[in-house]
């Protein structure tokens, strides 16, 4: 076998194995539907009362229940079968998005309703999101984990290019019920594939102690491994600081480059693309690219990125500074989760991953903050301040954590 087709190979290896590959087509359908439906609400909000501070609310109703819950949610995906909680959150979720394509196509969408649809949104992904990345390892072999989680990271920065762009067009052809209907029926795909996965017949985990216990069992863990903690503590700040800067896109597009919806699309579309190199990194490269020194000159790049783009009034030379921002994120993000992942046991996999996919909630409250700091300062002051932050953040950690040292060569706990 040639270089070329070996490389090729070794990047997508973990799709040799069916379940995984169900899992990855389904995500990829859904997650798309996803993004195309944020971006399609974004401007609904936005265009219909001109008010960040509505946008503002939005995400905090995103983001609110999924730190109240995110921990239960780990808790249960430790005591259930995963497959089957994802079947229930995901055709629940479902059911939202149509209910809020309906409300569009009568034109009666007050911003109360929306909020209540944004909040149960919140409440699902709460669920949703402990049991896929739980489901992870269960679908491939150990040595093909990492390229697995890389995957799972390219599929939803893939996502984030197909759903975007899509939503632009969709919205200047058809209107935003449209997207939100759209993003109902892909939900379709991923139930489907959930139950075409042939998985070992489950055994009901009898729980030995309360849920509460549970959480606070997990929470322990982290608490009392040095590295496992600063692994989540790198997932989380920096989340909530510059993962809202794709909400704030919303506010580029309208009132800073004045490029309508379809600039919208555009714009969210060429960060995402970006996130898509970073993933191809790590999937390619997994062990150079996981190691803690690359994850944290990723998060420094990330931070100086987001300065530079929020910098820059022309949008000819603000794109490539956005597709950079975008690859030096998710190249942080995926380095992060391998490295936790591998050092994870399995009856604690849910739980562990929950703390961590805390880094959902804070990003919308982040998202929230950072539109409301752009009411009152300007969208580019607010942008610019988060990316100093993260900057200063991954400096820090690089000169005087142990961060640094880490590598991949093993699933060992060192505490």
């Amino acid at each position: 076998m040639d270089a070329p087709a070996a490389g090729i190979r070794r990047t997508f290896s973990a799709l040799r194995h069916r379940n995984y590959r169900l899992l990855w087509l389904g995500t990829l359908i859904s997650n798309s539907g996803d993004w195309m439906d944020q971006v399609a609400l974004n401007w609904l909000v936005i265009s219909t009362s001109g008010d960040p501070f509505h946008l503002a609310l939005v995400n905090l109703c995103r983001g609110l229940p999924i730190l109240a819950f995110t921990l239960v949610g780990g808790a249960v995906a430790d005591r259930v079968e995963r497959r089957r909680l994802m079947l229930r959150t995901q055709g629940s979720s479902m059911a939202l998005a149509l209910l809020l394509a309906l409300l569009v196509l009568l034109d009666y969408a007050p911003i109360w309703a929306i909020l209540l649809v944004a909040t149960g949104r919140g409440v699902l992904v709460s669920f949703n999101l402990p049991a896929r990345h739980s489901l992870i390892p269960d679908l491939v072999p150990t040595a093909d984990l990492p390229n697995a989680i890389a995957l799972n990271s390219l599929t939803i920065n893939l996502t984030k290019v197909m759903g975007p762009a899509l939503a632009g067009l969709i919205i200047g052809w058809a209107g935003v019920a449209a997207c939100f209907l759209l993003n109902g029926l892909s939900y379709l795909v991923i139930l489907g594939t959930l139950r075409a996965m042939d998985l070992p017949v489950h055994e009901r985990r009898v729980p030995t102690e309360t849920l509460g216990s549970s959480i606070r069992s997990g929470l322990a863990h982290v608490g009392g491994n040095r590295t496992l903690l600063l692994l989540v503590l790198v997932a989380l700040v920096p989340t909530f600081l510059g993962q809202p800067y794709i909400t704030l896109l919303a506010i580029f597009a309208h009132d800073v480059f004045r490029i309508g919806p379809e600039g919208l699309g555009l714009l969210t579309s060429c960060a995402a693309a970006g996130s898509v190199g970073g993933a191809l990194l790590l999937a390619a490269m997994p062990r150079w690219a996981s190691s803690g020194r690359a994850m944290l000159v990723f998060l420094i790049l990330f931070g100086a990125l987001l300065i530079g783009f929020a910098s820059v009034p022309v949008l000819g030379l603000a794109l490539p500074l956005l597709f950079g921002a975008g690859a030096m994120q998710i190249a942080c993000n995926a380095s992060n989760a391998t490295i936790l992942q591998l050092r994870v046991e399995d009856a604690m996999r849910g739980r562990i991953m929950s703390v961590l996919l805390l880094n959902r909630g804070l990003a919308q409250l982040g998202g929230a903050t950072a539109a409301a700091i752009a009411g009152v300062l300007g969208v580019q002051a607010a942008l610019g301040g988060a990316g100093a932050f993260i900057l200063l953040i991954g400096l820090a950690l690089l000169a005087g954590s142990r961060l640094s040292h880490l590598s991949l060569p093993s699933r060992a706990d060192d505490g």
